[in-house]
């Protein structure tokens, strides 16, 4: 499924974007059709005419995130131009970014995956994370003695629990810390720089 080459309409675009506010906001089910509609600023029945259904442009804006989500990864991750260590800041730095953005996308991306786990089938094809140039750079750094050997999905989901469980605990770690929303971000941004420091002191031998 070609997620990213599907076009749509000025008004099919702002639906949509009315649409993954509310649902990133407050799910699925506490949100109707009738808020997206004004939200969008438009009547009900256009939006019935573009998307015949609540669940019908759920999926669609579902699929939609996830696949940003994933793809910004994939992309970092194949860079033949990139170190293993560059990889590992970018990564982390583009994933903060756009959680700094948009606060609410990693509670709706890790939910969606554990609720539709079919839908990581219908957005990875051709080369997966786990056959990633990083991995291939990080293998052969195994074997030239650089780094420690343990499974590469380990080395992975370490990347990606550093940089997404602070989003998805934010509402602990703001009342633990007695933190604003500003200052927060701003200890998010200082983990652009400490989690490739983490990740390599992990690996390396």
């Amino acid at each position: 499924m070609n997620i990213g080459s599907v076009k749509y309409s000025n008004t099919e675009i702002k639906i949509k974007d009315a649409a993954k506010f509310l649902f990133l906001k407050k799910g699925f089910s506490a949100t109707t059709t009738r808020e997206i509609a004004k939200e969008s600023s438009i009547n009900l029945a256009l939006l019935n005419y573009y998307f015949t259904s609540k669940r019908k442009l759920f999926e669609i804006i579902m699929l939609e995130t996830i696949y940003d989500f994933l793809s910004k990864m994939v992309e970092v991750y194949n860079d033949e131009k990139t170190t293993l260590e560059e990889k590992i800041k970018l990564v982390s730095s583009k994933y903060i970014d756009m959680m700094i953005a948009d606060p609410h996308l990693p509670t709706f991306v890790v939910n969606e995956l554990k609720n539709n786990p079919s839908s990581l089938l219908k957005i990875l094809k051709g080369k997966m994370i786990m056959e990633s140039k990083l991995i291939d750079q990080y293998n052969n750094g195994v074997k030239k003695g650089i780094y420690k050997k343990i499974e590469p999905i380990h080395f992975v989901t370490n990347i990606l629990s550093l940089i997404v469980f602070p989003f998805i605990s934010s509402p602990i770690i703001i009342k633990m810390k007695k933190l604003s929303g500003k200052e927060f971000n701003e200890m998010m941004n200082e983990r652009k720089k400490l989690i490739p420091k983490w990740i390599i002191q992990m690996i390396k031998k």
